[in-house]
């Protein structure tokens, strides 16, 4: 007799269903698992040992062995305990048969039965839902996975709880969903001191999703206008939030047991690898870029990150998505975020003051800016300078629009978007049209056409600077609440592409 249980094994965000086979034969006494195990998965059949043995369950006198199907399919990570005790207890006839094959469980056991939190619950739910079977998970991991609600999800705190749940002796209710508590303590944007253009290039990408580059010297407050970008964001929607968190749980980031609906603002360091930034290591996990989905990645120094990095980072902004190729890996990952930039004009950073500037003006600020290829240059949207705020100007009283009052106009033009890329599955905001469909949203008005046929005469746009020329315009229509692109609207979208530091 095979006794059955299932889990799951992680390509990606994708989750693989596993059958956990468990047959316990005459012979010599020993314990085998089988069907490509890594050492984590090998070494399980003492941790389940030592949990049977907390039990006062003595494992027979016979030959017990576990095939994970199947047996190709490389098998990692300390969740597959769970299934594994499980199949045994249905071996050994401790719980029922049938309840064990209709489960899909994951979880570590530590030596005393207590279930321990892993990752991966939530694409595990997805996957068990897929199948019409039932979630078994540690309690920690119960509200992440109920999220899905498509599948009943059973948590309990330890394996004789799984024990008494499957006889009957004390069943668990299914888990209910949790959601993480929205971030507490936002920066305002008002907050900042002066930088209105600034301001309403932050605005203008958070409406459309754009690309955004900020140009300026040391302490002109790019990063601390990056840092308040969260502040103007609408929440996720519930699908966003699904997709987003299924990579973070993939990750291991949603230790709070929930959904987060705010979205992801990731800022990783200028020496992180490539790896880390686009995916890779150990199991081919996500890296920043996909982390950030649905979200923000903003790179302080820009420049300073090493050059393979930058450039990985061309074919992910086009496509939304990122595939990681290894020799035992080939993983697919969605990576649709927004890029922010920040950048000194070059390496001393005081380009533009001829008091400070040092005696290779202009060509260090040529050599540092070159350090960004043409062709990632390219993919920015919006390039602005920032300009050093004068120390007199500090003490000046805030002003300016708050957060929540640009994010309710950015709310209003994602509702706009929403509402016109209805029936578009691929595209959700301004930045993702292309093709036909761009040119039946964003194809300006006789005046608007006429100056940017002019302006890609003059500075020599690629037909991508065209493109996106379009969609930052059609973008400010929208938050101007505009049927029509206008010439206004072009010239604004113009003047956020061109700079004197950055002309393409």
């Amino acid at each position: 007799m095979v006794a059955l249980a299932y889990t799951v094994a992680f390509e990606g965000i994708e989750a693989r269903l596993v059958e956990v086979q468990c047959a316990i034969t005459p012979g010599i006494p020993a314990f085998s698992i089988v069907g490509l195990p890594d050492k984590a998965v090998s070494e399980a059949r003492e941790r389940v040992r030592a949990a049977l043995t907390a039990m006062a369950i003595a494992l027979p006198s016979k030959r017990i062995t576990v095939n994970l199907s199947p047996a190709d399919l490389p098998k990692e990570g300390s969740h597959f305990d769970l299934p594994i005790a499980l199949a045994l207890l249905a071996a050994l006839e401790i719980v029922p048969l049938d309840d064990a094959a209709q489960t899909v469980a994951l979880g570590e056991l530590s030596l005393n039965g207590t279930l321990v939190p892993v990752i991966g619950a939530l694409p595990a739910a997805m996957a068990a839902a897929a199948e019409e079977r039932t979630l078994l998970c540690p309690q920690a991991c119960g509200s992440e996975a109920a999220w899905v609600g498509a599948a009943k999800v059973i948590a309990p705190r330890s394996l004789s709880d799984v024990v008494r749940h499957f006889t009957g002796q004390a069943i668990l209710p299914p888990a209910e969903p949790g959601e993480v508590n929205g971030q507490t303590g936002m920066q305002d944007l008002s907050e900042v001191k002066g930088q209105e253009r600034a301001k309403r290039a932050l605005e203008i990408a958070a409406a459309g999703r754009h690309h955004l580059l900020l140009i300026g010297s040391p302490g002109s407050g790019k990063s601390m206008l990056a840092a308040r970008i969260p502040g103007i964001l609408p929440p996720l929607s519930p699908e966003e939030a699904l997709e987003t968190s299924m990579i973070h749980s993939l990750s291991g980031l949603l230790d709070e047991g929930g959904i987060n609906r705010e979205r992801p603002f990731r800022e990783p360091h200028h020496t992180a690898s490539m790896a880390a930034i686009v995916g890779g290591g150990r199991g081919a996990k996500p890296g920043e870029i996909s982390l950030a989905h649905n979200g923000v990645l903003f790179m302080d120094e820009f420049p300073e990150f090493p050059r393979t990095v930058l450039e990985t980072l061309r074919q992910p902004i086009e496509t939304g998505e990122v595939v990681v190729a290894r020799a035992n890996a080939h993983v697919r990952y969605p990576c649709r975020f927004m890029l922010v930039a920040a950048a000194n004009p070059c390496k001393c950073g005081y380009l533009s003051d001829p008091a400070r500037a040092c005696a290779r003006v202009p060509h260090c600020g040529e050599d540092y800016l070159g350090r960004i290829s043409g062709p990632l240059m390219d993919r920015f949207d919006l390039r602005i300078e920032v300009p050093p705020v004068a120390f007199t100007d500090l003490d000046l009283p805030e002003g300016g629009d708050t957060s929540a009052e640009v994010a309710a106009r950015v709310a209003v033009a994602r509702a706009k978007q929403e509402q016109r890329f209805n029936g578009h599955a691929a595209v959700r905001v301004n930045a993702d049209a292309e093709g036909h469909l761009l040119d039946e949203i964003a194809t300006p008005d006789n005046d608007g056409r006429a100056l940017l046929v002019k302006v890609a005469e003059r500075f020599g746009l690629s037909a991508r600077g065209y493109h996106r020329i379009l969609r930052v315009a059609r973008t400010i229509a929208d938050l101007e609440g505009a049927d029509r692109v206008q010439r206004a609207h072009v010239a604004e979208a113009v003047s956020f592409r061109v700079t004197t530091l950055t002309e393409t």
